[in-house]
């Protein structure tokens, strides 16, 4: 049986699905007025990671992924820009779906936009006001009245005198309590602004999400997901919004993601402390580095991101793909492997210990190579990629990983600073010169000018490709 820790009880819990072998989950994404950073796409992978390991598991998800698009933020940067909002929206959007496929992450199966929602937000609003949750204010907003929901801070284990003591008062804000928060925005000049039975204006952050996932999933499903940054209060509000709407439950487990720290300290744009996707990429070998990274340490855990970091995720994969050179492709079958995949995933997404189990079967294809019992080693590489699918790895065709250019620390070699050390490079030798290289090598060694060859092949090493000899000659070739 599938166990999650649920933020709410702070213990794990059997999930047992609402609807027998559905689960309805979640998650909320992103607020499109920049690029994705790497502590963006820990959340992104996170959540593509549990869904992909409950369908494994043979349930029916349905994922639902929001996008935030109306916000301060976006208002601000389109104002910056000098341009309309719809345009900043809509090529923030481009780039966040161009980043998720290098990633590698699956579409979800609804990715609903605020604005495509507002009536759906105005009537959650009018339910609020008559259920005496809400309240408009003299300005014109409406405000939600905190203190009338019972079991305000559940999730966060807030309690609402600390909450009170170190609240901000300002003046004229028109609140009944300085906790209430805004659920509807009255219209100001240059805004977007919407009809509305409390004048023109425009949704609150808290409510998008409590109207959507009514919207889609009905008032009471399985997950609900993000950063461990919305616990409060996002989701906090979110469960005073829903729970005072309908009456119903909401949610039954809530999970959430933790940071992703440099030097200790969370990665943030409002720190200036961030890498986005798009320009760390393409100083790896391969978006699945990144993804390993990410996933080689629990979910729920901080990640401390540096070049180190990078490089051995980066080796460790090419230890995988080593591995499965030269394997034929035959019909994956389970073996205790497996098992303990799925025993080490159903608990609680325990990815850390399911690439451990990637690894030794790694190193049984070795061992079975090294001992001439092909017909084991392709068995275990079919198996190995059948369960690396499950996490999004070892998905690459083995002979084109080999010949990607791997991230080094070689210093003063230009590229960026990852962490404030050394910067990543690219093996600077393109393949076509690689390969002239190694026919100038086969030529030189058939006219048994050993100097010459032995020349090329240091040439070649500097620039980190390794030659893999064979009798026949030099038949194939990586990068270090």
């Amino acid at each position: 049986m599938i166990r999650i820790h649920n933020s709410l009880t702070g213990q794990k819990q059997p999930l047992q699905p609402i609807i027998p072998g559905q689960v309805r989950m979640y998650v909320c994404g992103m607020t499109v007025y920049d690029y994705i950073h790497i502590g963006h796409s820990r959340m992104l992978t996170a959540f593509d990671m549990i869904s992909r390991y409950l369908r494994y598991r043979g349930l029916e998800v349905t994922y639902v992924r929001n996008i935030t698009d109306i916000d301060d933020k976006i208002i601000k940067r389109a104002a910056e820009n000098g341009e309309p909002i719809d345009a900043v929206t809509g090529r923030f959007i481009q780039a966040m779906d161009e980043d998720a496929a290098a990633l590698g992450l699956m579409r979800p199966d609804f990715e609903p936009r605020a604005t495509h929602y507002v009536p759906d937000i105005i009537t959650m609003i009018g339910q609020l006001i008559d259920r005496g949750y809400a309240y408009v204010a003299a300005d014109g907003d409406v405000l939600y009245a905190v203190a009338k929901f019972e079991g305000y801070g559940k999730l966060s284990g807030k309690r609402l005198a600390d909450l009170r003591a170190g609240a901000r008062v300002e003046v004229d804000e028109g609140k009944r309590d300085p906790l209430d928060f805004v659920l509807w925005k009255h219209a100001k000049p240059g805004e977007p602004a919407w009809d509305s039975p409390w004048g023109a204006g425009r949704p609150g952050w808290h409510i998008e999400c409590s109207a959507m996932s009514k919207a889609i999933l009905g008032t009471h499903f399985d997950i609900h997901g993000g950063g461990m940054d919305l616990k409060f209060p996002h989701h906090e509000n979110e469960i005073a919004q829903s729970c005072g709407a309908t009456g119903d439950k909401f949610v039954n487990i809530w999970v959430h993601n933790g940071f992703v720290n440099i030097d200790d300290e969370k990665m943030s744009k409002s720190l200036g402390n961030f890498f986005t996707v798009r320009e760390v990429l393409p100083k790896l070998r391969h978006p699945e580095v990144l993804r390993y990274f990410l996933l080689s340490s629990h979910y729920r855990g901080p990640i401390n991101y540096s070049l180190e970091q990078l490089e051995q995720a980066d080796s460790a994969l090419l230890r995988i793909y080593t591995a499965l050179r030269d394997l034929p492709v035959v019909a994956a079958a389970e073996s205790g492997h497996s098992a303990r995949f799925r025993e080490v995933m159903d608990d609680d997404f325990n990815t850390p210990e399911a690439i451990a189990v990637l690894q030794n079967i790694t190193r049984e294809i070795n061992s079975a190579k090294a001992a001439g019992q092909e017909a084991k080693a392709a068995a275990l590489g079919a198996e190995l990629r059948s369960l690396g699918s499950v996490l999004g790895l070892a998905q690459v065709d083995p002979d084109k990983w080999a010949k990607l250019g791997s991230v080094t620390s070689t210093p003063g070699a230009g590229g960026i600073s990852l962490s404030g050390g050394s910067p990543a490079v690219w093996a600077t030798m393109s393949d076509a010169e690689i390969e002239r290289g190694i026919a100038e090598r086969i030529a030189a060694r058939k006219a048994k000018n050993w100097a010459e060859s032995d020349r090329i092949r240091d040439e070649l090493a500097k620039a980190g490709v390794v030659l893999e000899d064979k009798p026949g000659g030099t038949t194939s070739w990586r990068r270090a």
